[in-house]
């Protein structure tokens, strides 16, 4: 069956994105990010490949898939399809978005395995619901939260991207983001925007301590039970806590609470100083003596 024809059974009619036709629609999206030039280089630098690969490998880890099965999953900015590479090699059959027709161009003449499809994920995705076994998403996450046009609003692409995402996943499935956040801040959006559509989960950090070899992922759990948060590599068990950030739904926590904290009270420090634990940073442990009052005069 041809790639296109194979591809419409899994897309929903109601949304305006195709697969791609590199004949056809190379021009449907305007902002590219890679030119023609760039990206051939990025796919034949020894070096980028390598790194995608280990990254790919962790994420691919990270989705905890059924051994001896063969998955579909979604491979959210494949680029030129050095991730998806790591998906055939695994034996899952997968579907990569991006919103670069050069890399997709490239991809397309390197014979990948997988399905391509041309879109910008802000714009949410296409796809009908329970379609994908799993998610995963290399250096891509982070570019929502730019304004690249000025109608570009970055919680409100961020929240349309989870909200769809979250529909075309199969219950008790994961999504795992590979991503560079420039600050705390855009990390922060991205966890919560993900919150506010239905996902669980938390962010696994490998090699904490490290300034090279430190890896952020956000691992995402799509309803179904209750999942544990995998350990980041290169932390000790006793260090877990101050390495990975878990939340949960927000939304349900903050329904049943009566009113905001007072500033400054021993509630809204410990509500701060849990804000920074997600936010992956080191807070000291919270103590009897966490936001006591002090006298004036010693």
């Amino acid at each position: 069956m041809p790639r296109i024809m194979k591809l419409h059974r899994y897309i929903d009619r109601d949304l305006q994105m195709t697969p791609i036709d590199f004949q056809v629609t190379r021009s449907k999206v305007e902002v590219t990010f890679y030119n023609e030039e760039e990206a051939r280089k990025y796919t034949s630098n020894t070096r980028m490949i390598e790194i995608q690969s280990q990254l790919s490998e962790r994420a691919i880890e990270l989705l905890a898939l059924p051994e001896d099965t063969s998955c579909f999953i979604l491979d959210v900015g494949c680029g030129s399809g050095l991730s998806g590479e790591c998906l055939t090699e695994q034996g899952h059959f997968w579907v990569g978005l991006d919103i670069s027709p050069h890399m997709l161009a490239v991809a397309n003449e390197r014979e990948v395995e997988g399905d391509l499809l041309l879109g910008d994920m802000g714009e949410g995705l296409p796809f009908k619901p329970g379609t994908f076994d799993g998610v995963i998403s290399i250096s891509a996450l982070q570019w929502l939260c730019n304004a690249d046009k000025k109608y570009h609003h970055p919680p409100k692409r961020l929240l349309k991207f989870f909200s769809t995402l979250y529909a075309c996943m199969a219950r008790g499935s994961r999504a795992v983001f590979q991503l560079y956040p420039e600050n705390s801040s855009q990390l922060e959006l991205i966890t919560q925007q993900s919150m506010r559509a239905g996902f669980t989960g938390g962010l696994v950090v490998d090699y904490p301590n490290s300034t090279k070899a430190k890896k952020m992922f956000l691992c995402l759990f799509a309803g179904g039970q209750a999942q544990q948060l995998p350990q980041g590599l290169g932390t000790e068990a006793s260090e877990t806590s101050q390495t990975r950030a878990t939340f949960t739904s927000k939304r349900e926590r903050m329904k049943n609470a009566r009113g905001k904290s007072l500033k400054k009270s021993r509630d809204w420090i410990l509500e701060k100083k849990e804000r920074r634990r997600r936010q992956g940073k080191e807070v000291r442990p919270d103590t009897k003596y966490t936001g006591r009052k002090r006298k004036a005069n010693f």
